[in-house]
């Protein structure tokens, strides 16, 4: 059986600095530069004529190959900049690769970016039919879906009101659930779902479990979320520079990028590649030091860890909750620090600010851990949020005082027992 999905050597260049081309608004400017002569009188066109002025090619995809089976559910991992989201537009037909190409084999439903595939001037009702015809849907099936799509995005008393007046979270909500229940044969999923709150997150990847598991169909799933990507893809693909680095089993691949992350006592967060997609940086800055206040990156267990947060907030925040969540290779949350499980309470935040975390590092076992940031407000209100902001590494040590070592398939937390005869 053929793949449902194949990628073909595609490569994918930008010129920066130029004039760019690839979309119809991007060839008629094109050609009109090539008309126009440097005193902005119309010139004939020549063959020869430059396209682009003073440019410089980006290639954002480099070569890119693979296949999908139909009914796989595969992650594509990398930081921003890696050429993620610029295959899976490819893929979707939102924009053409330079060279190369991608066959799909099915009806392709897209949820790439807040506002892509929706019309701002028609209802959502009108939007979900229109959605469901470009799939080549009858309107009578489009009706059966009508009410659970409405149910799933929760949006009732909005269906007939434009969505150019929706929420970034009301538009995403439906923009899923059409996504979801129009029944195509591949879903595809960027890192667009950070902007929903954490319930409708668990929602969706619920309902993608369901689409992919008991449904059979096909997912392509991006996420800077590697506990979600591990617990949701069988296979994942590491992309990096515009090139493929590691296509396989998904522990595999998130070990592999694990390995590429830098452990270092200073990390500048404003720009950083892994902050989720539609959100403000509020995070600019993270050091972590010692009990002794000297710069560090690698601990022992029952070593005394800071972590000073650089903020600044153009808003005010009346109850800011900041949560620090430690990440292992395999993707899984092995513990957190958060202000609001402490008995610190924050007084509201605006401008430039610090947090301060101080803890004990668990017994947790000698690897690289990931640092993922959230800052939220008591109403749930996600304000950043960055996966894989920084790594702490863990180092060897006698926590538990014997001469005999604690192995990782005995577990991930190491506790020290007496132990007598009854």
């Amino acid at each position: 059986m053929k793949p449902i999905i194949e990628a073909d050597s595609i490569s994918k260049v930008y010129h920066l600095g130029g004039i760019g081309a690839g979309t119809l608004r991007d060839s008629v400017a094109d050609w009109w530069a090539r008309r126009r002569g440097a005193n902005g009188r119309a010139t004939p066109a020549s063959d020869d004529a430059p396209t682009r002025r003073n440019g410089k090619d980006f290639w954002a995809l480099h070569d890119v190959s693979f296949s999908v089976q139909a009914g796989e559910v595969v992650g594509f991992v990398g930081r921003n900049g890696a050429g993620k989201s610029t295959l899976l537009r490819i893929l979707s037909r939102i924009t053409e690769p330079t060279s190369g190409r991608a066959v799909l084999r099915g009806r392709v439903a897209s949820l790439l970016e807040v506002g892509t595939g929706f019309h701002p001037e028609l209802s959502g009702r009108e939007n979900i039919f229109l959605n469901g015809a470009i799939m080549g849907m009858k309107r009578a099936e489009i009706a059966r879906k009508f009410d659970e799509i409405v149910a799933f995005a929760e949006i009732g008393g909005f269906i007939d009101t434009p969505v150019k007046r929706y929420s970034s979270g009301m538009y995403v909500r439906l923009a899923f659930a059409v996504a979801a229940h129009l029944e195509p044969e591949i879903l595809i999923v960027d890192e667009v779902l950070a902007v929903g709150d954490a319930e409708f997150q668990r929602k969706c990847m619920g309902k993608m479990r369901d689409v992919a598991q008991g449904e059979g169909r096909t997912v392509l799933f991006v996420s800077h979320n590697m506990n979600a990507v591990r617990k949701l893809c069988s296979r994942a693909i590491l992309l990096d520079g515009g090139e493929v680095q590691l296509a396989g089993e998904t522990s595999a691949v998130i070990n592999r990028y694990f390995s590429s992350a830098l452990s270092q006592p200073s990390t500048e967060l404003e720009q950083h590649p892994n902050r989720s997609g539609g959100l403000t940086p509020h995070l600019l800055r993270l050091e972590i030091s010692g009990a002794d206040g000297q710069p560090a990156s690698c601990f022992a267990p029952g070593d005394r860890v800071r972590i000073t947060l650089h903020l600044r907030c153009a808003q005010r925040i009346l109850d800011p909750r900041i949560g620090i969540g430690f990440t292992d290779a395999a993707g899984e949350r092995l513990f957190a620090v958060a202000n609001y499980l402490s008995p610190c309470v924050l007084d509201p935040i605006e401008g430039q600010t610090n947090l301060v975390a101080e803890f004990e590092l668990p017994p947790v076992l000698p690897s690289r851990y990931l640092l993922d940031i959230g800052l939220t407000d008591g109403a749930g209100k996600r304000y950043d949020e960055i996966y894989g902001a920084a790594a702490l590494d863990v180092t060897e040590s006698n926590y538990l005082g014997t001469s005999h070592p604690y192995f990782r398939e005995m577990g991930h937390i190491m506790v020290r027992s007496n132990w007598s005869r009854g």
